[in-house]
């Protein structure tokens, strides 16, 4: 869950106030002591969600394990087939090996499925999704994104770094064409979950105290550190997450321009960072850019004269941890004229818990319509 120095989230108005009253469903979370799990769990509590039921999930490690669901505590239980009997949506927010050995049986079983672990990206017929692009995409377009609401098919819920790009980039060529589009991505441990942050936590406290580190999940020094890959003995690559963040922002915004990209571990717990220069086809002032980027899911902090962002309010992991919002300020490249840089961060287990139940809020369409018995 989102650390306790998050600062407190504003409910989201969405497609969630059509919901309300209409219909309720039983819902499991796969992976519930994890950081994405938690998070979906207090998404689904903020959006308001209609679940009269939330199985929480998981493996043997976290079996008997209380977490919170809404207001109450709630038992975590082992993964079995019988988990999901007469569940209507299941939360797969465990690692790839558990989504792929009990997926099957929750398809089987008529359960719409929404995977937060990318173990379904590459199965035929799953749908890679990302409602936010969704929406910028056909914001005058509603039969399309109908269209895929409606889609009953396994949901992959889209990288959130995939997510921002496209958000970014399609909200900028709204004021030009962009001839070019660079962006590093600067990864936090949660990504990889918490075994990545105790690490991370555990190298910093021995470097500080002079003790030797614990290298077991990145098999490098990550504590005070900037890297471009892993050590050799890692299961972990950067490479595949710069080739999955490429891949999903195919699917999820083929017609933005493609950026040239690079991922780099930083030393830091919660929120992705993102430095990213577009190049336009003309000239375009920051006041523009604040204009056109600031808006639904987005927050801009840029100066709108000058570029500069006021220390106070500029995009920080801190300040965008606990946030629904992608925050981002935006300054002119001194050397050419049609050069713009965006400096913007978000978090990134807020970005896919919000994503993901936005997901299942846009497929209860296709489960069966009136209250459980």
């Amino acid at each position: 869950m989102s650390p306790a120095s998050k600062a407190p989230i504003a409910k989201s108005t969405g497609s969630q106030n059509d919901l309300r009253g209409l219909n309720l469903y039983r819902v499991a979370i796969i992976g519930a002591a994890s950081l994405k799990g938690k998070e979906i769990a207090e998404v689904l509590r903020d959006r308001n969600f209609p679940a009269v039921d939330v199985r929480l999930l998981d493996d043997e490690e976290s079996l008997g394990q209380l977490e919170a669901v809404g207001d109450e505590m709630s038992f975590v239980q082992s993964i079995r087939p019988e988990q999901f009997e007469h569940v209507d949506f299941a939360f797969f927010a465990s690692d790839q090996r558990s989504t792929r050995n009990t997926w099957q049986v929750a398809r089987d079983l008529g359960v719409t499925i929404v995977d937060l672990s990318f173990a379904l990206e590459d199965e035929p017929g799953t749908l890679i999704r990302s409602p936010w692009v969704e929406r910028e995409k056909f914001e005058r377009e509603s039969s399309q994104l109908m269209t895929a609401e409606l889609e009953p098919r396994p949901v992959v819920v889209a990288h959130p770094a995939a997510t921002v790009l496209a958000m970014l980039a399609l909200r900028s060529a709204k004021l030009a064409r962009i001839e070019r589009m660079i962006a590093t991505v600067f990864e936090p441990a949660s990504e990889n979950g918490q075994k990545a942050i105790d690490e991370l936590q555990e190298q910093t406290v021995h470097l500080l105290s002079f003790q030797e580190l614990t290298k077991n999940l990145f098999d490098i020094q990550v504590a005070f550190n900037l890297l471009a890959r892993y050590g050799q003995k890692s299961n972990l690559s950067l490479d595949r997450v710069a080739q999955r963040i490429r891949k999903h922002y195919r699917r999820i915004a083929a017609a933005a321009p493609q950026p040239a990209l690079q991922v780099l571990q930083a030393p830091v717990f919660h929120s992705y960072g993102f430095s990213i220069y577009l190049e336009m086809a003309t000239p375009v002032g920051i006041t523009e850019f604040s204009q056109a980027l600031a808006g639904e899911h987005v927050v801009f902090s840029g100066n709108s004269n000058s570029g500069i962002s006021n220390s106070e309010d500029a995009p920080t992991s801190v300040s965008a941890a606990g946030r629904d919002e992608i925050l981002v300020s935006a300054a002119p490249d001194e050397n050419n004229k049609n050069g713009v840089w965006l400096w913007a961060t978000t978090d990134n287990l807020r970005v896919a818990a919000l994503n993901a139940v936005e997901c299942a809020e846009t497929m209860t369409a296709s489960r069966p319509r009136g209250q459980i018995q």
